[in-house]
């Protein structure tokens, strides 16, 4: 009994995918059928029939005599519903192919809290290395951030929304030993990727500064990342010269020298066969990502299996069913003989 109300109810019939659509619109056409059929009926020849005397005593089961209408009512409407042929598809997704491994090295150092990208260049850097994310189907990628030190955070992996997770906990501060290790970062990276079986291997290394910290000397890390088989793609962050960073004490906007060093960093992109690139806001940032997206594609292939499932047998014996029921009931006292 519960499988034959759940057939009628509108989350079930909701839930279908219709092969014909189209005919659902001729059910509103049902009612329509009977009062053609009572509007033909009037132009008839009445047949006269006499009463006894008096008023005619009217009688709820009166009412009774149109069942008959109500069951072929539904019985068209069932046998609609049926041609209308309900479906559910269930969709596998099968992917082959060799996606690319990439680490992300973000700068975490106290002048990534400089406001000339908003609200500032880390957090800016957060959220479109967070978009970035997004775009990568199929691909492991990892997370290192660092600044007089580097560690890495989140090991090559497919869960985005650990990668997420970890992003979003980058601060500055995190890590006590404040400067730019930009060798010491690479390093991290390329001990991650140098095991690695992808067709491709990538760092992206964000940073805002020179290096003038760490134990490792950045192009030596560089060469070292090349002789892997990694390519490196750095990238600039920021403006030269004076740029804001937060107030004073009397509330004025406080100025700051920075100054990227960026022979370096082309030279670093350069000895790992990648490139270099400068964002001076936050729009040319995203474009940067952008263009790396479109640089490094993975080559996954999907595969789609469709199993497309009928429900139209449940509807139609319903239709047949009530179809029986209403030529049993035209012999019946509920039919009036005249009116047929």
């Amino acid at each position: 009994m519960n499988d034959f109300f759940n057939l009628l109810r509108y989350t079930t019939l909701a839930s279908y995918q219709w092969q014909q659509p189209r005919l659902l619109l001729l059910i509103a056409a049902v009612p329509l059928l009977f009062f053609l059929r009572r509007l033909l009926a009037r132009r008839r020849a009445h047949v006269g029939v006499a009463f006894a005397p008096g008023p005619v005593r009217r009688d709820w089961t009166a009412v009774l005599r149109f069942v008959p209408d109500v069951v072929l009512g539904l019985a068209l409407s069932f046998a609609i519903v049926a041609l209308a042929r309900p479906q559910r598809t269930d969709e596998r997704v099968e992917q082959s192919g060799r996606g690319i491994d990439i680490v992300l090295a973000l700068d975490v150092s106290g002048s990534m809290e400089i406001q000339d990208l908003r609200p500032n260049r880390l957090e800016a850097a957060k959220r479109i290395a967070a978009d970035f994310l997004k775009s990568r189907m199929g691909d492991r990628l990892a997370l290192i951030a660092f600044a007089g030190e580097a560690y890495s955070l989140a090991p090559l992996t497919t869960d985005y929304d650990l990668l997420r997770e970890n992003l979003a906990s980058l601060r500055i501060g995190l890590i006590q030993n404040d400067g730019t290790a930009i060798g010491t970062a690479l390093g991290v990276a390329t001990n991650r990727l140098r095991e690695s079986t992808a067709r491709s291997r990538v760092v992206i290394l964000l940073s805002d500064g020179e290096s003038n910290a760490g134990s490792l000397d950045p192009m030596l890390a560089a060469q070292l990342a090349h002789a892997f088989g990694i390519r490196i793609y750095t990238i600039g962050l920021g403006k030269d010269g004076f740029v804001p960073y937060g107030q004073d004490s009397l509330g004025h906007v406080r100025y700051v020298e920075t100054r990227l060093d960026e022979t370096t960093m082309r030279q670093l992109a350069a000895a790992a066969d990648g490139r270099f690139f400068r964002a001076t806001d936050t729009a040319g940032l995203r474009e940067v990502f952008n263009q790396i997206n479109r640089l490094e594609k993975s080559e996954i292939k999907q595969l789609r299996f469709r199993n497309t499932k009928d429900f139209y047998r449940p509807y139609l014996w319903l239709s047949i069913g009530l179809w029986l029921l209403w030529l049993f009931l035209k012999s019946t006292f509920l039919s009036n003989p005249l009116e047929d």
